[in-house]
């Protein structure tokens, strides 16, 4: 089938699922006692981006069980993105049931340990950081969020793809906080990690080899 054609449908279902996902988000905002925002950004944002990324699987990822598999972990990133940076949270309702499933796919990779070793690794070593930081800083330094988040993404991407994508996100990071720096005029300031982990993992989804969670290419 022409990859275009597949593309151009598969991101009319990223529309569709972008706009479940800012539903969800609303009501998972509430059930926290937050107030969800009606800003463009807000409101569009998870449809726009999830049609673009699923566009951009669908014309990249041939196999139909492997694009369906890995477009519900790009919804997982979008709504981590768009929730973070609204409400400076991410949900242990949504990263919870996302590790289980990552979990679950982890074990059908080469070797079944590897996402699993990767996930534990990338979260202890984050929690390190999140408590050499607040010991230094004298204020929380990294959210238990982000830790969670970097679990997801090792068990997701295993070994050196989680490496790989969390360099991308400090490294979109850093760049965000420059900007926040010259915005502000000041060095006070803080942005939200997660999202910037989200977007990294999702380049490195996109740059899995074919098949990485079993199967024959």
């Amino acid at each position: 089938m022409n990859p275009f054609l597949i593309a151009i449908a598969w991101a009319v279902v990223g529309a569709g699922a972008g706009w479940f996902v800012r539903w969800g988000s609303v009501k998972l905002a509430r059930l926290e006692g937050l107030e969800p925002g009606s800003k463009p950004w807000q409101v569009y944002g998870p449809p726009l981006l999830s049609a673009l990324l699923f566009a951009i699987f669908g014309y990249g990822i041939p196999v139909f069980p492997e694009l369906l598999l890995r477009s519900v972990f790009v919804l997982v990133l979008v709504q981590v993105i768009f929730f973070d940076l609204e409400h400076r949270l991410i949900l242990d309702r949504v990263m919870f049931p996302a590790i289980a499933v990552a979990l679950v796919v982890s074990w059908f990779g080469h070797p079944s340990w590897a996402g699993m070793a990767t996930g534990l690794g990338a979260g202890l070593i984050f929690l390190l950081l999140a408590l050499v930081g607040s010991a230094i800083f004298k204020t929380e330094a990294m959210g238990f969020g982000d830790i969670k988040l970097v679990v997801f993404i090792g068990l997701l991407l295993g070994w050196p793809q989680t490496l790989t994508g969390i360099f991308y996100g400090v490294v979109l990071a850093g760049v965000a906080s420059i900007g926040v720096i010259i915005l502000n005029r000041s060095l006070r300031g803080t942005i939200a990690y997660g999202p910037y982990l989200a977007l990294g993992a999702l380049i490195m989804l996109f740059t899995l080899p074919p098949h990485v969670w079993g199967g024959a290419p």
